[in-house]
């Protein structure tokens, strides 16, 4: 049995690591020199490192151990599927018994008549799988034309060459031949970066008619669909204002295109209701899930899909599937996963007692000279640093230098948090205890101190002109 739990030295785990590791969204070579953290185990909401830090993990992993660490009950559902069915495919008009318990449990959750579940292992790959379903239903309601998707600047939809490519991250759009054909970008609903004088519910409109102005400049015969995440997560957990989704949703309706709700990071109670689309009454045609679903104990994800595109596709083949899609063991552990969520209450203690919490004890964190707002929609919020609060200036050096050096800061605090520019991301696992949301604000708060001394005394503290 390889259970590795008295390692080797950290720095031979390092070196291991970089003779043969190739990590995503990294510079190998940077990260050779500096030697990258290893992380040994796990519980609740803290990580140990192989040098014995206890690390608060503000992060829930990559925004998806919503149950936190360490739960046994997941290991065993798990081992005992692997003993009784360890795997088959759901290809050649076959099923099998886990599949079909969450799929039906997943249409249960869902909002309005999603009552159908397309498998795949990750959001990435469902959100490709989303672009086959989008141009095979037009396809097959005799309107082939319909291939144009709007996404927006900024949004983030996996790393696939498909979904990548619905994604509006310029930096992955440098590399690899993205985006592929007939996808289209719009602003995003950035108000505290890109409102300039206008109000915030101002700007919110604006930013959605943004959608009709596409649609009508590439013309409406043309256009499929619109996707969105609820709250932009690694753009940085942009809100948009109150007036936004109403007004995108009075547009997709009158012109008569899909609505897509990627849902990988708002799902599952992260927003306070089981899913962003609820917390912001936005009514999809189609959801993307993973994450949360099985609190990344392990790798799945699948689009659900409304009663009248299922219906369409179903008239033929759809040519379209993965080898692991509803894999029985992630099926079960994912399964498993709800029920801890829906007998624990823990989407109402997001609601009820994290939620507020963290908005109480970041929003304080809004009196650091470098800090301008916290913005959050349920367990899940950034700070935005900036050298001028009033004016919401953004730093004379190269966007997300300071958000790094910030970032440094937290983790030598013991504190895991992401910067996205210059902003500050937290999404802590669901679980999370109002004092541990206190000694998170403290650990930030610390950091941000550091950071702040380092800043000035790179001459770095100035505003873009």
């Amino acid at each position: 049995m390889t259970l590795i739990t008295n390692h080797m030295p950290t720095e031979e785990l390092r070196a291991l690591d970089a003779a043969h590791h190739m990590h995503p969204f990294t510079a190998g070579n940077e990260l050779a020199e500096k030697g990258a953290k290893v992380i040994t185990r796990a519980k609740g909401v803290f990580l140990t490192d192989s040098e014995g830090n206890e690390i608060l993990d503000g992060m829930a992993g990559l925004w998806c151990v919503n149950i936190g660490y360490g739960r046994p009950e997941l290991a065993e559902a798990a081992a005992r599927q692997m003993k009784e069915l360890p795997y088959y495919n759901t290809f050649f008009q076959t099923t099998h018994v886990p599949a079909i318990a969450l799929s039906q449990k997943i249409a249960e959750l869902a909002p309005g008549d999603l009552n159908h579940v397309f498998f795949a292992s990750s959001g990435s790959e469902a959100n490709d799988t989303n672009i086959r379903l989008i141009r095979t239903y037009w396809d097959q309601k005799g309107e082939p034309d319909r291939k144009v998707i709007i996404s927006r600047k900024n949004a983030y939809h996996g790393s696939s060459l498909g979904s990548g490519s619905l994604g509006g991250m310029s930096a992955m759009h440098a590399q690899g031949g993205m985006p592929i054909p007939d996808i289209h970008h719009i602003d995003q609903p950035h108000w505290w970066g890109e409102g300039g004088d206008m109000t915030p519910e101002e700007f919110g409109i604006a930013r959605a008619r943004a959608l009709e102005d596409a649609i009508l400049e590439i013309g409406p015969e043309r256009v499929a669909a619109f996707i969105g995440e609820p709250v932009q997560g690694a753009g940085g957990v942009i809100a948009p204002p109150g007036t936004y989704w109403p007004e995108v949703q009075k547009i997709v309706e009158k012109y008569g295109i899909l609505l897509v709700a990627d849902e990988v990071i708002c799902g599952f109670g992260r927003t306070g209701s089981w899913f962003g689309s609820q917390t912001l009454d936005i009514k999809p045609h189609i959801m993307t899930i993973a994450k949360g679903l099985s609190s990344g104990y392990q790798p799945i994800g699948a689009s659900v899909v409304c009663d009248e595109v299922a219906g369409v596709i179903a008239e033929s083949e759809f040519n379209h599937g993965y080898t692991y899609s509803g894999h029985p063991v992630a099926s079960a552990v994912a399964r498993e996963n709800i029920r801890i969520l829906e007998e624990e209450n823990i989407v109402d203690h997001v609601r009820d007692v994290a939620a507020p919490a963290l908005k109480e004890a970041m929003t304080a964190l809004t009196n650091h000279p470098m800090v301008g707002e916290f913005s959050s929609v349920g367990l899940m919020g950034s700070l935005a640093l900036t050298p001028d609060k009033d004016t919401r200036a953004k730093f004379a050096a190269e966007p997300g230098t300071v958000g790094f050096i910030c970032r440094e800061r937290c983790f030598a605090n013991n504190l895991v948090m992401r910067h996205v520019g210059d902003r500050m991301v937290v999404s802590p696992p669901l679980i999370i205890t109002a004092d541990e949301i206190g000694m998170l604000a403290e650990r930030a708060r610390t950091a941000l101190d550091e950071a702040f001394e380092i800043v000035k005394d790179r001459g770095l503290w100035a505003a873009a002109s």
